[in-house]
């Protein structure tokens, strides 16, 4: 969805992806603080697709918010087809969502074949390590969900510093090899392994980012298709 709340072509491409005619796709805004202005934006964006959004939040009450009224987290997140992770401050989203066990539960729910995704710190919390602004400047991330292996970076093309940030984190140690993202692009998992990559724009694209035996890195522009 765009900051307008208008539904984008990866949005209709993440319900499609869905194991069901019309899912259950629910937002989780932990990383901005579950911001009610970023939650209306999801409902608005995702009222316009053939699904049913709902949302979870952690913030407010330290217990999950439904229109249903129940606080039951893992029976709620077993009846959701989706979970769409919203952006904003990764470090302080993980340190929630481990307060409330919610990473042994999202990880439940990837094994029944729940589909997980996200922006921004919805992209960065999936793999092992990743490049944050969490703590103000960029600077490595390295206590991600690991449900995915490497390192990973978006706004690779939305903000300047981002490419060389990452290759320094590389050189440097912190982080590992993984994949850059530019803005309107996903990168598609079957389990561990990387199936595909789909773009909404022409001018964006992924790249897998390594740290070469010479001590240089390496960008690899990754095939990609256009929605």
């Amino acid at each position: 969805m765009n900051p307008a709340g208008v539904t984008t072509a990866l949005d209709a491409f993440i319900v499609s992806r869905a194991r069901t005619r019309r899912p259950r796709v629910c937002f989780v805004g932990t990383a901005s603080g579950d911001s009610s202005e970023y939650i209306a934006r999801f409902y608005r964006a995702y009222s316009a697709l053939d699904c049913i959004p709902t949302d979870l939040t952690l913030i407010e009450s330290g217990l999950p918010r439904r229109p249903e009224s129940s606080h039951d987290l893992p029976a709620f997140l077993a009846e959701q087809d989706v979970l769409y992770v919203g952006g904003g401050n990764t470090a302080n989203m993980l340190a929630v969502w481990r307060a409330h066990d919610l990473d042994a539960q999202l990880r439940l729910a990837w094994g029944r074949g729940t589909i997980l995704c996200g922006i921004s710190a919805g992209m960065v919390c999936w793999f092992d390590k990743g490049v944050t602004d969490s703590y103000g400047a960029l600077d490595a991330l390295d206590d991600g969900l690991g449900f995915l292996p490497g390192s990973a970076c978006p706004h690779y093309n939305g903000e300047r510093r981002r490419p060389a940030a990452f290759h320094r984190m590389l050189k440097d140690g912190e982080l590992t090899d993984g994949y850059a993202a530019d803005d309107g692009v996903a990168l598609v998992f079957d389990g561990p392994e990387l199936a595909e990559v789909v773009a909404e724009r022409d001018d964006a694209t992924a790249y897998r980012v390594s740290l070469e035996a010479s001590g240089e890195v390496t960008e690899r522009p990754l095939v990609t298709r256009r929605l």
